[in-house]
């Protein structure tokens, strides 16, 4: 009869090929392709949840009421660092609400006003007319930074790819109002759909003016 080590020794040879070949396989996820639904805080939710987190993650939330978006939104910026500004607090919850909850618009508010967030004033805080401020307000630097890339391209990659292309303004505003997956990579580009002209073309400047 063999001895246990020899039996041992006789399976770690069997099993070798297979643990190399094992360690050789590549795993590709598919690229991201979802998007939250489209309407007034679209925006803030693609720009400032997507950092963390995919579409599927909300999405498969049972729909609970405002009180409950209004404590994930707050949890999620003071718990676990979202860089979500407070003129975004509100206009997130009630569009989270809305479109994945149970609340009404009147709901949410009046979520927010129990947890000492004020109700937003209207769908779009107020953004400053600079290309940096536009990427501030819309979250975009959470993904991309100016000079590093984070979760999408760095800034300055994206200028010098489109240095010498005369389109470049065309392709990079319909980049931030379409989104999209697969230039950079399979990690999807949420689309900002309600960016103005003003803005896409301060931000798109911006963009290009990096170096």
């Amino acid at each position: 009869m063999p001895s246990r080590a020899a039996c041992l020794l006789a399976c770690g040879l069997l099993l070798s090929p297979f643990a190399l070949s094992a360690a050789t396989v590549k795993i590709e996820l598919p690229p991201e392709t979802a998007a939250f639904k489209p309407g007034p805080g679209a925006d803030f939710a693609n720009g400032q949840c997507l950092i963390c987190h995919s579409v599927e993650y909300v999405t498969t939330q049972p729909p609970l009421p405002g009180t409950f978006w209004a404590a994930e939104v707050k949890k999620m910026r003071d718990k676990y660092a979202a860089p979500v500004p407070d003129a975004q607090l509100a206009p997130l919850v009630v569009y989270l609400a809305k479109n994945y909850g149970t609340g009404t618009n009147a709901a949410s508010e009046a979520a927010l006003t129990d947890i000492g967030t004020a109700p937003p004033a209207s769908s779009s805080p107020a953004t400053g007319s600079g290309g940096e401020a536009v990427a501030t307000t819309y979250g975009c630097l959470g993904c991309h930074g100016a000079s590093v890339k984070i979760v999408g391209p760095a800034y300055k990659d994206i200028a010098a790819k489109y240095a010498q292309d005369a389109q470049a303004p065309a392709k990079i505003s319909e980049q931030i109002h379409k989104g999209g997956s697969g230039k950079w990579g399979s990690i999807i580009m949420p689309p900002f759909p309600t960016v103005t002209d003003g803005e896409t073309k301060a931000l798109t400047e911006w963009i290009l003016s990096r170096k």
